[in-house]
């Protein structure tokens, strides 16, 4: 089911490509693992499309033993792919029962079928109803054309990675905005004992850590550790150790 075509197949990087990947044209897109039988059941020319059509995407090719068609790595994500690339329904059980065995292997999984006639593709929908697979898991991308399906295994990689990246960066943002807030809040409190400042603020911190930190410490420790003069130390450990002095009102 996979399409004929055998034999050694090599990879020309100056070839040309019909498109581009929307991603950066400096560094590297990801990496595509190709499998070693997928590749040798394939007829040359389109062994030659996808190398070609890597390269100019700045995706690094690696011919594996692997279990998936195709599995790429961007962003940090691993996807994978079956792709089928002639179809023939006298095979269509094996099909599925690779696809529900991969399916539990691989939490991002995509099945691309090449479907170039209406025959074709009426066959596959009957099959896929009657394969018990639950509908979109996986996903079945259909395709008219070789090109196509490769190009559409692409561009899903791409933006699956894309995602990937999209979401690592909205997580620090918030982590950076809510380490933000939180040194407002420190500093808040710290400025709030008499007599500190905003650099003592900043002195505690990057030596001592904390408030809690700071409350637990010892006046050596604070003296130590800090350019805050005794006084300001003697200060601190009132502040946070004498219900006496921080609970009396105090004049600045």
């Amino acid at each position: 089911m996979r399409g004929g075509g055998g034999g050694d197949h090599h990879c020309y990087s100056e070839s040309a490509t019909p498109d581009r990947n929307p991603s950066s044209s400096s560094g590297s897109s990801g990496v595509c693992m190709m499998s070693n039988n997928w590749r040798d059941e394939q007829h040359p020319f389109l062994i030659d499309f996808i190398c070609s059509f890597l390269n100019a995407n700045s995706f690094r090719l690696n011919h594996v033993p692997i279990a998936p068609d195709f599995i790429f790595n961007c962003g940090g994500l691993s996807v994978a792919f079956v792709f089928v690339t002639s179809w023939d329904d006298s095979c269509t059980s094996l099909l599925y029962s690779r696809v529900m065995k991969l399916k539990e292997q691989f939490a991002h999984l995509y099945v691309v079928v090449t479907l170039p006639t209406r025959e074709q593709n009426d066959s596959f929908v009957r099959s896929y109803f009657k394969s018990g697979i639950d509908i979109g898991r996986p996903t079945f991308v259909l395709v008219k054309d070789l090109e196509m399906g490769f190009e559409k295994i692409v561009k899903m990689a791409h933006a699956r990675g894309v995602c990937k990246q999209q979401n690592a960066l909205n997580m620090m943002k918030a982590e950076r905005k809510q380490a933000v807030q939180g040194m407002d809040v420190f500093l808040g409190v710290v400025t709030s004992i008499p007599g500190l400042d905003s650099h003592d603020a900043h002195s505690l911190n990057q030596a001592i850590g904390s408030i809690e930190a700071i409350a637990k410490a010892s006046k050596e420790q604070l003296l130590e550790s800090t350019d805050l003069s005794a006084e300001k130390v003697e200060t601190i450990t009132r502040f946070f150790r004498d219900p006496k002095f921080y609970l009396s009102p105090k004049i600045n």
